[in-house]
Parts: structure tokens; C-alpha cells; sequence
């Protein structure tokens, strides 16, 4: 594997047709915003680009039911997305969009490229036409009842009640969304990518990280449920997609090929590219080579998506890259799973979402508590869920708490005992440490050493993307400040033993600028603060967590003697009962006026005795490889991951969960059911799910944190 140089980073570009929800958050901007900013402050070379994707059926539908013109819908959510992402603190390098010329003139290169190189299959194809509004329409300008579930407003690539994956000739009773009439198929010519042809460097790709034996990427460093959807596609067999649709709204078809007229480019050949358009846009205005990041061997490309982009991440751009020859292949695609909200799936066509600009409304200097929720919540493995109560108790108990409180207790007794200068000290006075122990000569040393170690901890975990697990170290040193605090009682001892003090004091101010650095990826608004209280220079991001770490591991102080910090200022509040009362009440208010009424229960089964119950052998286990049963609509051939082994289960959960759906959900297995043969498939348990009145299904998943093989009793 090369030396990397640099990092391109990318957060998926945001539908203009809708504000944007805090699942959009935890799901790709703020994973890529922590890691952006992490990378930045190790001294990196990066460049982290994301635009507004203005092209595609979702916008002309939305300009449809508002009876405006496509460019206006784009124009008003990409000025509200700039300004939610600028007041939550997204460090973007560039903000771009597709409407672009710049954009529409990089894609329609890309198709050019490609068409001459005879990548393209040209495919006639029936497809639905509305006679009434005289044009052919795209999967969303069709509804249907869903031949899943019989739900009876499915549009045409799938059913938002099932989650199935359709196509238009599917649906039954399909109408048009734009005349209501009933559509007719005609034939229609299309431009075709023949995926097929790629299944074999791209199983090679996915599987092992090479391309004609040259190592790309490591598969062990990427998220398990990526891998299984990427490979669950491959095994089911790739299929040509189609590159080009009949549309009056994207970017047109280079008029010089010979059948353009009319169409317009797939908004999966152009979003994508939209990557590359944003990073030309950045590169001209900051003198920089935009294909140093896309083309230098010594680059490495990183997605952060959500789970429903994996396959075009992974699959389709990396085969669009690779046919036009000399682009990297992307270096890691770490796709978070979904959040829901209080219980359920968050939802925009039933307004189930906290939406974040209205958030920003509610508590406008309150970004950094909701970004720090979010990243403690954050789906990195699995589905997650965003409670208020929850919220709440992690303001108050752990950012006020034990953060703010360990920061305002040092402030405090700093200006009370040395008027806010950082004391000198006696390098043989020990005192008490985190965990008890005994007092040493140059104690003071050893614990710079611990904190040191505490930040290699934190760097390793950021590495490998485990943000969740970066953010709970940084709690840790916060807790083991407390401690110090707590265990040597500096208001007391300050009247016994002057000297004994000076070096505690001396080392919670060295705590509060690790503190502060390492917080900047996830609280940058309070790390600002911190700085200020510290009176030390603002956080730029030109490598200060390298700085620091090479000054702790020499025993060397980076906060020095003598130096005066600031006076003292509350860095978080507690949120009252009241505040999270009125949101419960506003998000309910939205079920209220959504939810039909209840079905009733299904009956109780027969009773059975508790010897039988003791009898079942409950394991937590995850789902880490999905796909469909040939010729078996309702079965799903699932591979878990039972910590001490894997196991295949056959479960009837086809109609409910697509492969894709299935993958990385952590679930109760029932481990010692006896082994069967399904459609020639041998299952080896069963995985429990909870059904609902209407005959929707949910997952029974361990509480949060079990870990893989675990007994559930």
C-alpha cells in the first residue's frame, strides 16, 4: 500500500428538496465533519467537499406540489442547507451544487469520455409514458399499489411502507403522478452502463482491497454491514443500469451524440460526479491541483454516506471512475447506519423528524450539545435512536456535570489561589492520581505520560472511525480530572500545604488544553471557548494535536508556567424539563395528525411451562451478509455473526426487509433450534421479530453495547 499524502474526503450530497433532519446529521455530515477536522489537526493534507444534489425526479415532484419551477425549489433548500451546516459547525472546504455550469460541463466530460471509449451499451426499453402530460416518467412519477405488502401508494422504484425495491412494470393499478391518468408502456432508447462486465475486479476490489494484484484499500479496516450489502449485490449478479433518463429537468445528454435530444443524465452518473466538480471549484479558488486529490496514487478518497448509498458508493462511481481510467478507487466507505427518533423510523412524509434549522431556532447556542448526542449516539455498526429525554440527561449529566464542571472547577481555584497564572512546582511534590495510587517522586511526570496515553487511545480510535469510542475517551480524561480533583481536595490541602498544591493545579491546566484540542472535531464551538478561557491562540487546525502529543510524551508541559488564563465562564447549561417538554410536544403533535387508528393485538398464544421456556438459548449476534433465496419471495438467506462463530439462518423476512436493510442490525438468535433444511438452504436457528397490528415486522435487538454471542435471559 502507498504512503498517503493526502485525503479527499466527501459527505453525501443532500436531495434540494427538503430541509435537513438530524438523521441526515448522525447518518454522513457529522461523522465527516469529526474526521475532516481530526485529520486537519494531525497535520493532513485534506480537502472535504459536499454541494446540494439539484437534479433528479424528487425535485420536479416537489416543484410540482408547490407549483414552482424546479430552479426555484433548488435555489431555496441549497441557501437553507448552506446555512444549517454553517451554524452546526460543518467544516466544509467546498459548498457546491449541481446546477452548476461548472458541474453540468465535468459530468457531460465524464459521459463524453466514457461514450468514446465504448463503455456504454445502447438498450431499447419499455418504459411509462402519460399520454395526457405528453412525456416519459421517471420511477417517482409513478404510484402503484406495492405487489409486496398491497400498500396502495408505492411509487415506482419502492414501497416507503415495506421497503421494497420496485420497478414501475411492478406496481399494480400504476398511475402518473403528474395527470392521474393511467400511463402506457413505449419503447425508449438509453445508454447503459454494463456493470456486469465489472464483476470481476470489483469482486476483487471488495473482497480483498486489490486491482490486478495492486492492495487499494484493507477490507478489515471497512465496516462489516458495507462489505456484506457490496458483496450480497455482487453474489445476486450485477445487471447494466441505465446512465440516462427522459426528463426536462438535469444535465443534458452532450446534444453531439446522435439520439441526446431529450435526455438527461441518471442523477447517479451526475451526483457523484458533483464530487469532482465541488473539488475543481475548491482547487481554482485555493491554488491548488484538483488531480493531485482524485488521480495521485498518494490520495486517499473517503465516502461518509448512509447505509441506503453503500452499493452506488461502492459498486457503481467506482465503476464509472475506473472506465474512465486514472481516478483513484475510493480508500474507505465508512456508512453509518440509520437513527430513528422516540421509537420509530424518522420519517418526512409524516413530518417524524426534528428538523435541524428548527432546531437551531429552538436553541440557537445550542449546536455543539446536539452535535455531542448525536456523535455519542452516532449508527456507526447499527441503528440508533435520538430520545429528547435522552438528549436532556446527556447535557445535563455529562457535558454540565463532568465536563463544565471539571473545566469551572480549575478555572475557578487557578484565578483563587495563583490570580489565573499557571504555578510553578517542585518536581519531587507527588500527590494523588486518578485511580488511588500511591504518591510518587515526579508524579506530576507519570500522569503527563497517562494523559499521553490517553490520546494515543483517542487517535487510534478516530483512525479507524470509531468516533463514539473517541469522544468517550475524551470523557474519560475529563473524568479522570474530576478525580484528581476529587481524591487530593486542593481547597483543603491549600491550607495544610501550599506546594502540595501547585502541581495538581499545574496538571489540570494541561488537561484542559488536551481537553480543548481534543474536542475541537466534535464541539468546535466550545473548543473556541475553551481556547478563550485559556487565553491561548485560537484552534486553526494546522496540526495541533501532533504538537501537543510530541510535548507529552517528552514530559513537557503545553500550557507553560507562569502563563495567565482567562477569568471563569460557564462552557455548557443545564436544559430544563420544561424545554424538552415543549419539543416532546411539538414532535407528537406531528404523530397525532399522522397516525391512524390502532389495530388491536394479536391474541396470546398457549401458555407454556417454565422448564420449557429455560430451554432456549438466546444470542445476541449480527447480521453481517444478506440476500434474496431464489425463486422465494418472502425468504432472506441471513449470515450472523455470533461472536464465537457465524451461523446461516433462513428467515421469512423478505417482504419486510430488504438485503440491504437486514445487514449490520444486531438481533436475537434463537441458537439451539434445531438445524432444517429451507429451500435446500440449512438454517441454523431462527432470529426473533416483533410484529406489529398492521403486520409490519421490527427487529428484537439486545440493548445497546451487548456484545456479539452474549446469553440473553
Amino acid at each position: 500500500m502507498r504512503e498517503i499524502n493526502r485525503y479527499l474526503v466527501t459527505a453525501a450530497l443532500p436531495y434540494a428538496n427538503g430541509p435537513l433532519h438530524i438523521g441526515h446529521l448522525a447518518g454522513a455530515y457529522l461523522s465527516a465533519d469529526i474526521y475532516s477536522r481530526y485529520l486537519r489537526l494531525t497535520g493532513q493534507d485534506v480537502a472535504f467537499i459536499c454541494g446540494s444534489d439539484e437534479h433528479g425526479a424528487a425535485i420536479t415532484i416537489k416543484a410540482l406540489q408547490e407549483n414552482k419551477e424546479p430552479q426555484e425549489i433548488v435555489d431555496t433548500y441549497h441557501a437553507l442547507f448552506q446555512d444549517t451546516f454553517q451554524k452546526m459547525g460543518i467544516s466544509f472546504d467546498k459548498y457546491h451544487r449541481t446546477s452548476a455550469e461548472l458541474h453540468h460541463q465535468t459530468s457531460q466530460d465524464f459521459f463524453r469520455e466514457l461514450h468514446k471509449r465504448g463503455e456504454f451499451i445502447e438498450k431499447e426499453s419499455e418504459q411509462y409514458y402519460d399520454p395526457i402530460a405528453k412525456q416519459f416518467l421517471a420511477d417517482r412519477y409513478i404510484k402503484g399499489t406495492c405487489p409486496k405488502c398491497s400498500h396502495d401508494s408505492a411509487y415506482g422504484d419502492q414501497c416507503e411502507k415495506c421497503g421494497s425495491a420496485l420497478s414501475p412494470t411492478e406496481l399494480i393499478n400504476p398511475e402518473s403522478t403528474l395527470s392521474e391518468g393511467k400511463p402506457e408502456l413505449r419503447t425508449t432508447t438509453h445508454w447503459f452502463l454494463p456493470l456486469d462486465k465489472y464483476e470481476g475486479w470489483l469482486n476483487e476490489w471488495i473482497n480483498k482491497g486489490t486491482v490486478d494484484g495492486e492492495q487499494l484499500h484493507f477490507p478489515e479496516e471497512w465496516k462489516n454491514h458495507v462489505l456484506g450489502q457490496c458483496r450480497s449485490w455482487l453474489d445476486n449478479g450485477l445487471h447494466p443500469r441505465a446512465m440516462t433518463r427522459d426528463l426536462s429537468w438535469g444535465v443534458d445528454v452532450p446534444q453531439e451524440i446522435p439520439g441526446a435530444e431529450g435526455k438527461k443524465l441518471y442523477v447517479w452518473l451526475d451526483a457523484p460526479i458533483g464530487y469532482i466538480s465541488a473539488t475543481k471549484e475548491w482547487a481554482a479558488e485555493n491554488d491548488k491541483n484538483w488531480e493531485d486529490y482524485w488521480k495521485s496514487e498518494d490520495s486517499a478518497l473517503i465516502h461518509f454516506i448512509g447505509k441506503d448509498n453503500i452499493v452506488f458508493h461502492c459498486l457503481i462511481f467506482p465503476s464509472i471512475l475506473k472506465a474512465h481510467e486514472g481516478y483513484v478507487l475510493p480508500y474507505n466507505v465508512p456508512a453509518n447506519q440509520f437513527m430513528n427518533l422516540e421509537g420509530d423510523k424518522i420519517s418526512t412524509s409524516r413530518n417524524w423528524a426534528i428538523w435541524v434549522h428548527e432546531y437551531l431556532e429552538d436553541m440557537p447556542d445550542k449546536q455543539d450539545e446536539l452535535r455531542y448526542a448525536l456523535a455519542k449516539n452516532m449508527p456507526e455498526l447499527k441503528d440508533s435512536e435520538f430520545t429528547w429525554k435522552g438528549f436532556q440527561d446527556a447535557n445535563n449529566n455529562e457535558l454540565v456535570n463532568n465536563l463544565a464542571n471539571f473545566i469551572n472547577r480549575v478555572v475557578v481555584l487557578t484565578n483563587k489561589y495563583y490570580d489565573g497564572a499557571v504555578p510553578d512546582f517542585d518536581e519531587d511534590t507527588s500527590f494523588i492520581g486518578p485511580e488511588g495510587e500511591e504518591s510518587l517522586p515526579a508524579f506530576h511526570d507519570s500522569e503527563l505520560v497517562r494523559l499521553n496515553d490517553n490520546l494515543l487511545d483517542y487517535r487510534q480510535q478516530m483512525c479507524k472511525f470509531d468516533f463514539r469510542g473517541g469522544l468517550k475517551t475524551l470523557m474519560l480524561i475529563s473524568s479522570q480530572g474530576n478525580q484528581i480533583l476529587q481524591a487530593n481536595e486542593p481547597w483543603k490541602l491549600i491550607k495544610e500545604d501550599e506546594e502540595a498544591v501547585k502541581p495538581i493545579m499545574n496538571l489540570m491546566l494541561q488537561y484542559l488544553k488536551v481537553l480543548a484540542v481534543g474536542m475541537r472535531p466534535f464541539l468546535p464551538f466550545s473548543a473556541d471557548k475553551m481556547m478563550t478561557l485559556l487565553n491561548l491562540p485560537a484552534i486553526t487546525e494546522e496540526g495541533e494535536l501532533n504538537a501537543i502529543g510530541e510535548s507529552l510524551c517528552e514530559g513537557e508541559l503545553i500550557v507553560p508556567v507562569a502563563h495567565k488564563i482567562g477569568t471563569p465562564s460557564h462552557l455548557f447549561s443545564r436544559i430544563d424539563d420544561e424545554v424538552i417538554k415543549a419539543q416532546v410536544e411539538k414532535l407528537e403533535a406531528t404523530k397525532v395528525a399522522s397516525t391512524p387508528s390502532a389495530t388491536p393485538a394479536a391474541p396470546l398464544k398457549s401458555t407454556v411451562q417454565f422448564d420449557d421456556f429455560m430451554k432456549m438459548d438466546l444470542r445476541a449476534a449480527t447480521i453481517i451478509e444478506a440476500k434474496k433465496v431464489k425463486k422465494a419471495d418472502k425468504l432472506l438467506e441471513l449470515t450472523l455473526d455470533v461472536g464465537f462463530e457465524k451461523r446461516t439462518v433462513v428467515s421469512g423476512i423478505a417482504q419486510h426487509f430488504s438485503p440491504e436493510e437486514a445487514l449490520g442490525q444486531q438481533v436475537t438468535l434463537l441458537a439451539n433450534l434445531a438445524p432444517r433444511k429451507i429451500r435446500g438452504v440449512e438454517s441454523q436457528g431462527m432470529i426473533l421479530m416483533a410484529e406489529n397490528g398492521d403486520g409490519s415486522l421490527k427487529f428484537i435487538q439486545p440493548t445497546e453495547g451487548t456484545e456479539n454471542g452474549s446469553s440473553i435471559s
